[in-house]
């Protein structure tokens, strides 16, 4: 009986993949019109702006056996990546086995396997599905009192920096995301306002004119997570600058408990004052913000970069993949798996500068090896099933993220090579 990914993007295609090339029956349901998930510009689906590039260099981030053009910049931005899955796609002969513009609306239990209803109508069974939809496509909003008489938007809806000729803009959240917003509108905007709650830590792109997390992959040595934050922090504090000086909040976190900030030019743009700080937002009045601190500025536009919820609209139940409300999340061995062995399987679902695509790569490629494995290799798979019950029956690492699926990406790309060599 066939498996069925559902998505397209990096981690979908990868499980594609990973099944083809392990000889299982495989078919995938993408609702978009072509493959690259939130990287297909313009997608209902995409929070990807028109200024969006890697932040992590083309070298960490592409598939191991498929490089990015020796052409490219070191950190690729929208265009190429786009293009890029879908040579990937072609390279490993992919598309005949998607469907596009027909998403799954539903999946329910079939015996010991599962139904899926696609949005078109049909429905088919499956022997297991492998969930690769993503975790950047249902906006979370703040809540705060009072009305807006302008613009309000959560940073997926936002695209380009036309919007912001001429206007007085405040953006509110510190990611990655919110940073470039903040770098976008500088250059367009009448005033920018920065609102941030917390700290993070900055490093920059480049090192002595290469990409600076080149050396972190190649290393051997793989150092516990604390000792490297403890060595690293120093020598990011003086590349990037320590935050505090310019006005943010320190951070209260070690440097590789979150994913820092890859974004020196928002650094620069505070320290030229072209972009002035604010406090969380507390209240709105007709054209004002109100802040926590009390201070009110009257504001034309206004984004949340403030991140995403994880869903699965096509669950009704979320119990099959171990859902934690307390996180918002599932919990699941190595991301991957549920505690049931119930052919549910999350591709994708990570946190962690560094992880990459071959991260994603390894995930789908572990998902294959434990099905091939309950075939051919019973007991090895019985044993990592009982890894799997272990894991999720024991209590939650706090030091897992807000959502709990942080991950090392240092260790846990070694975890998951050493699961699939135990299970092959």
């Amino acid at each position: 009986m066939t498996y069925l990914v559902i998505g397209a993007g990096p981690a979908g295609l990868a499980a594609i993949r990973s099944l083809k090339d392990a000889g299982l029956p495989v078919e995938a349901a993408e609702r978009n019109a072509d493959v690259g998930g939130q990287w297909l510009y313009g997608a209902q689906s995409s929070a990807v702006y028109a200024s969006t590039h890697l932040i992590s260099s083309k070298a960490t981030t592409a598939f191991a056996d498929f490089p990015m053009p020796e052409e490219w910049p070191a950190y690729p931005g929208r265009v190429q990546i786009e293009e890029y899955f879908k040579n990937f796609a072609k390279r490993f002969d992919l598309y005949p086995l998607l469907r596009f513009n027909d998403g799954v609306a539903k999946l329910t239990r079939q015996g010991s396997g599962w139904r899926a209803a696609f949005d078109k109508g049909e429905t088919r069974g499956y022997e297991g599905v492998v969930i690769a939809n993503g975790h950047l496509s249902d906006p979370l909003m703040p809540e705060a009192s009072g009305n807006f008489s302008g613009t309000l938007m959560h940073a997926k809806e936002y695209k380009s920096p036309e919007i912001f000729e001429g206007k007085r803009v405040l953006i509110a959240g510190m990611g990655n995301t919110g940073c470039d917003i903040v770098v976008d509108a500088i250059h367009r905007a009448k005033n920018v306002l920065w609102s941030v709650r917390g700290g993070n830590h900055f490093v920059p792109k480049f090192v002595a004119g290469r990409p600076a997390d080149e050396r972190n992959h190649k290393t051997k040595l793989v150092l516990p997570k604390w000792l490297r934050s403890r060595l690293h922090e120093p020598a990011a504090r003086l590349l990037a600058g320590p935050p505090e000086r310019f006005g943010l909040p320190k951070p209260t976190h070690r440097l590789y408990d979150r994913t820092p900030i890859v974004n020196s030019l928002v650094l620069l743009h505070l320290g030229q004052g072209d972009v002035s700080l604010r406090k969380p937002i507390k209240a709105f009045d007709g054209n004002a913000v109100i802040f926590e601190d009390g201070k009110r500025d009257e504001i034309d536009i206004v984004i949340f970069a403030t991140g995403y919820k994880i869903t699965f609209p096509f669950l009704g139940d979320l119990s099959p993949l171990n859902w934690q409300p307390q996180f918002g999340a599932p919990r699941l061995y190595m991301n991957v798996f549920p505690p049931e062995d119930n052919g549910l399987f999350v591709a994708g679902l990570l946190e962690g500068a560094g992880v990459g695509w071959p991260g994603r790569a390894l995930q789908t490629d572990l998902i294959a090896a434990y099905l091939k494995a309950r075939k051919g290799k019973l007991i090895a798979a019985q044993e990592f099933r009982r890894e799997i019950e272990r894991y999720c029956a024991a209590p939650a690492n706090e030091d897992r993220g807000e959502h709990g699926i942080f991950v090392d990406f240092l260790q846990y790309k070694r975890d998951l090579k050493k699961a699939i060599e135990r299970l092959r």
